[in-house]
């Protein structure tokens, strides 16, 4: 299922969507690096011993934000030497020759001077374009870890196993926080009533989950599956995205099949959606939602019949609308988006594969994602959110060194969510591990949150690139560290092995075991699996 999306990725990313009506050509600044745009690293047809991480290489072929790679997009470019560049809608752009390339169909973005450093150009550009909202998500979101069960239960979603799972969590002490119900739980898409055969008594089933501590969310999606009872009346109040040039629904091929899909342009069709979530609250207790398949590829086979067909590619627009219902909720995840930066909406990364490769997406993808105004980012689910990697696994050949060192690497970032019950696939002694992982989460969580609360007021990344931080000292291209806050230079193993290097900036810094050092210098660490290395920085 979710695995064609790749593969449907690379079909759209070949199709090619600009008229390019208008070309700018920025000569770069002596040393300038860019970055910002997307999330994803790994272009959908790049493999992965080819992946190169921002700062963008100095050639680096064109890359289309039409093509959202099934992740976090927005029209903003930025510099260490202090420039940004912003468009209001998707632009295509490329690095040749000394000169970034920008291909509007829409407008001449032009390259503004806001100061010299990567974090001058970021917070001017947030101030003028996506500034600080003032809210968060829910303090749970980030304080304890998450739970989700696509990993356990992947379409098969029923009540005795979501209930067996929750009592899992407790028996092998993990903390209680945001359970996650993903896909399908009602019988139809589009349906917002548990399937009567899979949730026998879903009013009990949540009451069980609360009665334990946990705060549960359920999956959604903007489709519509053309057989079931909803669509005909969708149809009939005009809620549907339509296929190009008819009056007809779109029938849209996603990684479920064919289904109509919400035209959330038009502001009948987000009310429709609203009150069915609206009484799933009511009736159940449900706090919230996972919004999820509002990639743009999804929407280029039809049209808006809101927007009265001013444009063939409602992609950008249909995501901006759904996302704009999700701060609506104060538990919310999005796996997916465009623009909508530093408002009140729990990102998470694209689904990564298990492997050492994928793991190491995690630190720059958050990086990036706090570069285009998304500071309340959950990497992907701990050892990764496909499906296939976990449906049919030896345990006599689990890498179970890489499920630890994936548990390390979210301890302490904004959000940790877990997926693939750990205690399934790993023996006691590195099940500890990951244990001691979560609970150090939970342990900084008020200290995470506090840095959630200022992200909303002053609108900068949690998790921050080594150059924003420490601009000039040489991190323009480091992405396997990153800095949580002010105070915190985290390092997690991102390789096999037991020992790293970290560079460390100017100052004083005390690691996690104690020890004092002096910075500006490259220090070898001695990473045993059991540890987790950060530093504190000394005022």
């Amino acid at each position: 299922m979710r695995n064609l999306m790749t593969a449907v990725l690379m079909i759209f990313y070949s199709t090619g969507l600009f008229a390019e009506k208008y070309i700018s050509e920025i000569k770069f600044l002596p040393g300038e690096k860019w970055y910002g745009a997307y999330t994803a690293k790994a272009w959908c047809n790049t493999p992965l011993k080819n992946i190169r991480f921002q700062p963008f290489e100095l050639n680096t072929p064109k890359k289309d934000l039409n093509d959202n790679l099934g992740n976090q997009a927005a029209p903003v470019l930025l510099s260490n030497m202090g420039r940004y560049v912003w468009s209001n809608e998707p632009f295509a752009f490329e690095l040749k020759e000394g000169n970034l390339i920008i291909y509007s169909d829409t407008e001449k973005p032009e390259a503004i001077l806001a100061g010299k450093s990567l974090r001058d150009a970021y917070v001017a550009a947030k101030d003028k374009y996506f500034p600080a909202s003032g809210k968060t998500p829910n303090p749970l979101m980030f304080k304890i870890p998450q739970y989700n069960t696509w990993i356990e239960l992947g379409n098969n979603q029923n009540q005795k196993d979501i209930l067996k799972y929750a009592d899992n969590i407790l028996k092998n002490g993990f903390p209680v926080g945001v359970f996650m119900i993903d896909d399908i739980w009602s019988k139809d898409y589009g349906n917002f009533e548990f399937d009567a055969n899979t949730f026998p008594d879903p009013k009990g089933m949540m009451d069980n989950l609360h009665a334990k501590g946990f705060k549960v969310m359920l999956w959604l999606t903007p489709f519509i599956s053309p057989d079931g009872k909803e669509y005909k009346e969708l149809v009939r109040k005009g809620c549907l995205v339509l296929k190009k040039g008819t009056k007809y629904p779109a029938l849209i091929n996603w990684w479920n099949g064919y289904s109509a899909c919400l035209d959330l342009t038009n502001p009948k069709a987000t009310d429709w959606l609203r009150g069915q979530l609206k009484n799933l609250q009511t009736k159940y207790g449900v706090v919230g939602f996972k919004f999820d398949a509002g990639d743009f590829l999804f929407y280029t086979e039809g049209t808006s019949r809101y927007l009265n067909g001013e444009t063939n590619t409602t992609g950008p627009k249909q995501m901006e609308m759904f996302a704009k219902l999700g701060t609506e909720f104060d538990y919310n995840e999005f796996r997916a988006c465009w623009k909508m930066g530093n408002q009140p909406l729990a990102q998470r990364l694209q689904d990564k594969g298990f492997s050492w490769d994928e793991m190491k997406l995690l630190v720059p993808d958050m990086i990036s994602a706090g570069l285009i105004g998304h500071p309340f980012t959950c990497p992907d689910m701990i050892g990764g959110g496909l499906l296939s990697v976990f449906e049919k696994i030896d345990l006599t050949k689990f890498d179970q060194e890489l499920m630890v060192r994936s548990t390390q690497i979210q301890a302490l970032m904004p959000m940790m969510q877990f997926s693939v019950g750990p205690w399934r696939v790993l023996d006691e002694k590195n099940l500890e591990i990951c244990r001691e992982a979560a609970l150090l989460h939970s342990k900084m969580g008020d200290y995470i949150f506090e840095l959630a609360a200022q992200a909303a007021k002053d609108g900068e990344p949690i998790v921050r690139h080594m150059e924003y931080s420490f601009p000039q000292q040489g991190f323009e291209s480091c992405n396997d560290q990153y800095m949580l806050g002010n105070e915190y230079l985290v390092a997690p193993m991102v390789d096999k092995g037991e020992t790293r290097e970290v560079k460390l900036p100017k100052g004083t810094w005390i690691d996690d075991l104690g020890t004092k050092y002096k910075g500006g210098q490259t220090v070898k660490m001695v990473v045993p699996l059991n540890r987790l290395v950060y530093f504190i920085r000394q005022k």
